[in-house]
């Protein structure tokens, strides 16, 4: 028996995505001609109120267009220290873009208005140019911690107010969504770009998509070209996507009650502490000494549960639609009979 709390990308098409798959209609996706992704792009940009959309292999990849897009070289962006940006895309705002990265520490992963206001550089010609701020929501390193509408709309005013672009990383922002019931038409156009990924709590085996003004993402499918992400009967995958959205979002607060009953087992054990204080499908936790990490993982693992060090003390276990009720109430009684 193997239970992977791992990561929510570890999820596998369920028959009815299977079957999408199989019947997709395909074309040639670099001319423009494949029908699944267009309706794919399509309904992605209508649900978050944008003008239009690129599917692309990754959300690294379109996190990145995005910086591309956004900035030119010898700008900084602006970014919490826990960002996916900052930790998990090997400097490619560096590599591609020509940038420099100004780590903020935020609150929880989270920024605001008067922490990025700190960042701005002068005008001078020795400092780099401020010219746009990521946010990540919610943030996997912080743990899963995720800004409500409200707080995505003080920073956009301020960032509009203050002349710098704004990019989304919502790698998870439906766990967002579902949390905090706002509309996603009216997220969209708080961003000059959003990146959303369909492989994670949404099930889809590959994707992200790219989201903007229809200029920008004629632009940035050029950048994806040159990146190497141009794509012919992708299709087969949009269609996954397609099946992702209009199946699997709703089903995310089912994820969200499952680390949740993680969470409360975890409290009754002595070797746990800072239990990060998150409401999505993330579970983040330290282990107190002479428990660390790789110790704490690798009794579970012998259990059959699968998770993974964060950190020298720091543990993550992440709910997905493949862990069902069973498993967690099997995951709850082997913390409970370990003998920490």
């Amino acid at each position: 028996m193997k239970i992977n709390l791992i990561s929510d990308t570890v999820t596998l098409p369920c028959e009815g995505m299977k079957k999408a798959m199989i019947t997709a209609e395909l074309g040639d996706d670099v001319f423009k001609t494949d029908p699944t992704i267009v309706k794919l792009e399509a309904h992605a940009a209508e649900m978050f109120g944008m003008e239009s959309a690129l599917f692309c292999p990754s959300g690294t990849m379109t996190n990145q267009i995005a910086i591309n897009l956004l900035t030119r070289p010898m700008d900084e962006l602006i970014c919490d220290e826990n960002s996916h940006v900052f930790h998990y895309e090997n400097a490619a705002y560096a590599r591609h873009s020509g940038v420099g990265l100004y780590a903020l520490k935020g609150k929880n992963g989270k920024l605001s208005p008067k922490l990025i206001e700190s960042a701005i550089r002068p005008l001078t010609d020795w400092y780099p140019r401020s010219s746009l701020v990521v946010i990540e929501n919610s943030c996997n390193k912080a743990g899963g911690t995720h800004y409500s509408l409200e707080e995505m709309k003080a920073l956009s005013e301020y960032c509009r107010e203050k002349g710098l672009a704004i990019h989304l990383d919502g790698a998870r922002i439906f766990n967002v969504q579902v949390e905090e019931n706002f509309s996603l038409s009216e997220l969209g156009p708080l961003f000059d770009t959003v990146s959303i990924c369909l492989s994670k709590g949404l099930g889809a085996p590959v994707g992200s998509l790219l989201l903007g003004k229809s200029q920008q993402i004629d632009e940035a499918r050029r950048i994806r070209k040159a990146m190497g992400g141009g794509m012919r009967q992708s299709g087969i995958l949009a269609a996954a996507g397609i099946f992702a959205l209009e199946n699997n979002i709703e089903r995310l607060t089912q994820d969200h009650h499952h680390a949740n009953l993680l969470k409360g087992a975890l409290a009754k054990l002595g070797t746990v502490e800072n239990i990060r204080d998150a409401r999505t499908n993330i579970v983040m936790f330290d282990v107190r000494p002479p428990m660390n990490a790789d110790l704490f993982t690798k009794s579970l693992e012998e259990c059959g549960i699968l998770c993974t060090a964060f950190g020298p003390n720091t543990v993550r276990m992440v709910t997905h639609k493949d862990i069902s009720t069973e498993d967690i109430h099997y995951c709850v009684q082997k913390l409970e009979k370990i003998h920490w």
